[in-house]
């Protein structure tokens, strides 16, 4: 049996993704797809270069456009940066972008995904571009960004891979980010066998914020929204409890009562 080709074997260098999808892109007038998705062109632009990064517009086959996202590919020693301080500035540059925008303009809203893998060169083609896009389209970080958007008026939700968690955060190579500024959770997608480890991160909400707000499958069963409100019951906080033997007439018990449950069983 002949050998195999050196090129058919040897592993690929890796290369370090970083993928972004619009929330209700589709949704959006056709009249203004164009004119947003410039603007998310001018975001993303702009953060690459107030990060010190290179464009992958400018390599050739490093960057693809989604339609109402994109995918870029850059060398494997920027993962670190792509995480801290990319995701904050990214952030920053989505509120003073709705800041700034006209009132007739939609608002943009980002899920993002970083992760590094091997990818053959030059098409960059191989499992990690795949598992990004999967990463993305997680239910995790889509319940991330709702939790976001409805909890904070956040503009952004990013999943880490396990992966390129393990290199930057865990390794001490994200300055101003550390293991409590993320989620531990398992990505999966609707539809797919795909299911990973993964890290959520939504700025300004600490993990022990977010994991109330999430569904339990999504951080490490099956499923991925955010969780309905807690039924008052045995879950919930305790409350005060008062017990009226007598008649009571213009006493002041408690200033402000939020819920009350009036039990008329007879003692």
């Amino acid at each position: 049996m002949p050998l195999a080709s050196p090129s058919s074997v040897d592993v690929p260098p890796e290369q370090a993704l970083l993928a972004v999808d619009m929330q209700g892109y589709s949704q959006i007038p056709e009249a203004k797809m164009a004119p947003v998705r410039s603007d998310l062109d001018d975001v993303l632009t702009n953060v690459l270069a107030h990060v010190g990064l290179q464009d992958p517009r400018d390599r050739p086959g490093a960057f693809k456009d989604t339609g109402d996202g994109a995918i870029f590919v850059m060398p494997a020693k920027d993962i670190a940066r792509l995480v801290d301080p990319l995701l904050e500035h990214l952030h920053i540059a989505l509120v003073r972008y709705d800041r700034e925008r006209l009132a007739n303009a939609p608002a943009i809203r980002l899920r993002a995904a970083v992760h590094v893998g091997p990818l053959a060169l030059p098409d960059h083609r191989g499992d990690a571009i795949n598992e990004v896009c999967r990463l993305l389209d997680s239910q995790v970080v889509r319940a991330g960004l709702t939790v976001a958007r409805e909890h904070q008026g956040g503009f952004l939700a990013a999943v880490v891979s396990e992966a390129a968690f393990r290199r930057t955060v865990r390794a001490g190579r994200t300055p101003d980010l550390d293991e409590e500024h993320f989620l531990r959770a398992t990505a999966r997608v609707h539809g797919k066998t795909f299911e990973e480890p993964c890290w959520l991160f939504v700025p300004q909400m600490t993990p022990q914020a977010l994991a109330p707000l999430i569904s339990p499958g999504s951080l490490g069963g099956g499923g991925g929204t955010v969780a309905p409100p807690s039924p008052a019951g045995s879950n919930s906080p305790a409350g005060a409890v008062f017990q009226f033997t007598g008649e009571m007439t213009d006493t002041t018990v408690i200033n402000t009562v939020g819920t009350m449950h009036i039990d008329r069983r007879r003692i």
